[in-house]
């Protein structure tokens, strides 16, 4: 077995490398060619030689609460926490309801203004504990 961080050669049943000292997890899957079992650090199928193709992971952006409240304190009014949570809907209808006070008196400004505090509030408080890509935040 190869170390899938530095890739030096390790015991089948070694669960730390003795160079780098990561961590070996094993998980098995099955070649799409031909059906052996095999394990993710392998690229090539030892049984019929196809090359298995590259898993992609995607980094998960992690969104922080406290980051949230703040700019729906600060900077709610025209929807930064909701562009900031990934909700770019409300975030352009909020900023929408906040600049056409111009022509409504203040009015809808100053409902702009109450819907970004109230939304820190339920930020603060877990009534909204997700982000737009349903992921927690922290």
């Amino acid at each position: 077995m190869i170390c899938p961080h530095c890739h030096q050669e390790l015991n089948e049943n070694d669960q730390f490398c003795h160079y780098c000292g990561e961590r070996i997890i094993k998980t098995l899957k099955n070649c799409p060619n031909c059906g052996q079992e095999i394990t993710d650090d392998y690229q090539i199928c030892p049984q019929c030689g196809f090359h298995l193709p590259l898993q992609r992971v995607e980094k998960v952006k992690k969104r922080s609460k406290t980051t949230a409240i703040i700019l729906g304190i600060f900077l709610g009014g025209v929807g930064a926490h909701n562009f900031y949570l990934g909700y770019s809907s409300k975030g352009y209808f909020q900023a929408v309801l906040f600049f056409s006070g111009i022509l409504t008196v203040w009015l809808t400004t100053f409902i702009a203004i109450v819907w970004g505090i109230i939304d820190a509030i339920m930020i603060t408080f877990g009534s909204i504990d997700r982000d737009g890509d349903d992921n927690l935040l922290l």
